[in-house]
């Protein structure tokens, strides 16, 4: 007994999304289709170009890095510098109280 494909039902795969065609009666899938993949790189002189831009920006991010960890010694020698001499000029009296003083 032959089946018309139109007792077939369409299922669209959540995962890849292929179609398959399934035959009720049986519960197998007959055929499937795969959906079409667009090209990774339509243009390959603009991928070109992207690439190389990508890489002169990840050397400027680089270059900026650096120079700010060469400069951090600095301005955390700086930053103790300004606490140290405001806790010299503090003249409040006592020093602060600590977390197991007040048990």
């Amino acid at each position: 007994m032959a089946q018309s494909p139109s007792q077939l039902f369409e299922v669209q795969c959540p995962c890849c999304g292929s179609t398959l065609h399934v035959d009720p009666e049986t519960q197998v899938v007959i055929r499937y289709r795969e959906p079409e993949k667009k090209p990774a790189i339509e243009d390959l002189h603009s991928a070109v170009q992207q690439l190389q831009g990508e890489a002169q920006r990840r050397d400027q991010i680089f270059e900026k890095s650096f120079a700010s960890h060469l400069t951090s010694d600095k301005v955390r020698e700086r930053k103790f510098e300004e606490l140290l001499k405001q806790a010299k000029e503090d003249k409040s009296g006592a020093p602060p109280k600590r977390p197991f003083d007040l048990d």
